[in-house]
């Protein structure tokens, strides 16, 4: 028989969003809660829709909760970067030196093929531009949900690899007011403003907004921006509705606006003796809704559907690009709850589009429906499987069928999960090298091919008391990955590969809890292999670490404060067309936190990369000529920042 259910009180609301678009349940190593917790302590995930303990779900996805994002928040105030690059198996990779750029790998894989949606929907884009991810301030999230492996089975072709929602906070019984002055070292500040509160039993709503900046800074001197400079706004108000009978939805508005400023200091040259400018500005608009409503007492009916509008301008030296992406969304589905079975179908639609004025040749207007299905089967009390499928019909790249199969196996303490899946994706122009060279050497597309996936993994976590342990071991095959083709010293092109694109490798974590204390110890190894573009020989994937370890300590009392302690160690890199290196050096980065409560105020004082790793000391970050996508960079493979304090105060009332 299925477990019981759970009811939750409002300030639980957060974990079980009635149509959290995340399928599946916290890894093996996230918190086991003995049956005889408090339910207040349950984290519950909507995931197949089914509104289990995460821990009972066949679907591994793992769950930042509230409590780890404070702490976060008190590193990074003005992006979620850190919030989601400290996760096992999820790197933070920088794709623009130039405009600090960054966009999410998993497991090994492109960051494109990530999905990043806020509440299940895809306010940021279909394909999350990577500059995206340092736009998104983290005070207003509930808990972070993360799936890893191919997840088009539910979300279509732009989650190839993964999944990552950002849930917000939800309104408690009482106002909620709170806000946080943050400054660093190096000439940044931020100030963000969070309100919530009832309106009524039954609607509620919150508001959140920002102000951030940061000057541009030339650590090593050569006249190249290192850190770019920004100045940046966000702001976005959320409407709530929950009735008695379990109907629910939330509406929501977002805008962002954003001047950014990288390349060469004014009155400064790059090596040909040219001023090489680098700048972005940035205007988003979005809007979303999510619902859901009972039909009978065990079938609901749920509604999603958002826009999303960004325009760029963009300057590469003497080129400028001006450019809007779109994306519209909606889906219906239908999940019945048939005691020991769950079943959900559904449909949904997507169109993602982009234009240029500057070069034309490059637009694209991608248009999806799709019809998927998922089943849920519990057999007897330990073993669950589950099974999704996807049919997409794109019309650019024809229809493809995406299905996905999973088990849970939960012996006592044990969780053994196991699952496999397919996927596509569509290509767009937009690799890291263009997002970050701009379109003017680019040949214009053809002949391209969806690239394909098949993903899988198996991880066996064990919790017990204090103590949790978990070992992963995961891979992907992608076929038709889409490269980057030097055809001469001005010009590329986009291809695909010519053989398997091919990942491998494996998580292990460690986490023990003594009362006020915990300690997380964490390994990542991924052996990641594609053809080389220019040659077709299989090599390691550039800028993909073999090794990579986590050493996290922390001692938090509530009321009272918190000290943190971390250190991180990344492992030789493969480098691609690096003048000065074929492979990078390996360092260490370490980092201490220090909160302290008092009354309404929290003051804080965070360093970071204590130990001053920067990648300007062993080599330079400005090529000695233009590389043939149009950079004048090489890749970031250490922090260009170097060491950094930040300080600041949260006050809520």
């Amino acid at each position: 028989m299925r477990p019981p259910r759970f009811t939750y009180p409002r300030t639980m609301f957060a974990t079980v969003t009635a149509l959290a678009t995340v399928f599946g349940a916290l890894p093996a190593f996230a918190q086991e809660h003995d049956e005889h917790e408090e339910e207040e302590d349950v984290i519950v995930v909507q995931a197949t829709r089914s509104g289990q303990r995460v821990q009972d779900e066949p679907i591994r996805v793992e769950v930042i909760v509230r409590e780890e994002i404070e702490e976060k928040l008190l590193m990074t105030p003005g992006n979620i970067s850190m919030l989601v690059a400290e996760t096992g198996g999820v790197r933070v990779q920088t794709t623009s030196p130039a405009l600090g750029a960054a966009n999410i790998r998993m497991q090994g894989m492109s960051g494109r093929y990530t999905q990043l949606l806020a509440d299940g929907l895809p306010l940021y884009g279909g394909q999350t531009s990577s500059i995206g991810l340092m736009q998104i301030p983290p005070t207003d999230l509930g808990q972070v949900e993360i799936i890893k492996g191919s997840a088009s089975a539910l979300y279509g072709p732009s989650a190839l690899g993964g999944v990552i929602n950002l849930v917000s906070r939800r309104p408690d019984d009482e106002a909620v007011n709170e806000l946080l002055l943050n400054a660093t070292t190096r000439e940044g500040q931020d100030v963000t403003a969070y309100h919530a509160a009832p309106i009524s039993d039954d609607w509620s709503y919150s508001v959140v907004g920002g102000l951030h900046s940061q000057t541009e800074q030339d650590r090593d001197a050569d006249g190249w921006i290192d850190m770019p400079g920004f100045d940046r706004w966000t702001l976005r108000p959320r409407l709530f509705w929950e009735n008695a009978e379990g109907a629910s939805a939330l509406f929501t508005l977002g805008a962002m606006q954003e001047d950014r400023v990288g390349g060469t200091l004014a009155g400064r040259t790059v090596p040909d003796g040219s001023a090489f400018p680098n700048t972005q500005d940035s205007k988003r608009l979005d809007a979303g809704l999510v619902s859901a409503f009972p039909v009978t007492a065990n079938s609901t009916l749920h509604i999603r559907a958002s826009g999303m509008t960004l325009d760029n301008g963009h300057v590469f030296g003497s080129v400028r690009e001006d450019d809007t992406h779109e994306t519209a969304f909606g889906e219906v589905s239908y999940s019945m709850d048939l005691d020991t079975t769950l079943v959900l179908v559904g449909a949904a639609y997507q169109a993602d589009s982009f234009a240029t004025e500057a070069f034309p040749v490059f637009d694209y207007e991608y248009e999806t429906p799709g019809l998927f299905a998922q089943v849920e089967q519990e057999i007897g009390d330990e073993v669950t499987l589950a099974a999704s499928a996807r049919w997409d019909d794109h019309n650019v790249f024809g229809d493809h069928f995406s299905p996905r199969l999973s088990a849970l196996y939960r012996p006592g303490p044990w969780r053994i999960r196991a699952s496999l899946g397919e996927g596509f994706y569509a290509p767009t122009p937009f690799v890291d090298e263009i997002e970050a060279a701009g379109l003017s050497q680019l040949e214009p597309l053809s002949g391209l091919r969806a690239e394909t996936a098949r993903t899988g993994s198996v991880d066996v976590g064990y919790a017990e008391g204090p103590f949790e342990a978990s070992v992963t071991l995961f891979g992907s095959d992608i076929e038709d990955a889409v490269q980057l083709f030097e055809v001469d010293a001005d010009t590329v092109r986009l291809v695909n590969a010519t053989s398997v694109t091919r990942t491998r490798g494996a998580e292990l974590l460690l986490r023990y809890r003594w009362d006020a204390f915990t300690v997380t110890g964490s390994y990542v190894q991924v052996d990641a292999t594609e053809p080389d573009p220019q040659t077709g020989v299989q090599r390691a994937i550039p800028l993909t670490p073999y090794h990579t370890a986590g050493f996290v300590a922390m001692w938090e009392e509530h009321g009272v404060g918190r000290i943190g302690f971390e250190m991180y160690y990344t492992g030789e890199q493969e480098l691609d067309d690096n003048p000065f290196r074929s492979m990078s050096e390996p360092y260490v980065e370490m980092g201490l936190l220090g909160e302290m409560v008092v009354d309404k105020f929290r003051l804080f004082v965070n360093a970071e990369n204590i130990l001053g790793v920067r990648q300007t000391r062993h080599d330079p970050l400005v090529r000695p000529t233009r590389a043939p996508d149009g950079s004048w960079t090489v890749d970031a493979w250490q922090p260009l920042d170097g060491f950094t304090v930040n300080a600041g105060v949260r006050v809520s009332g």
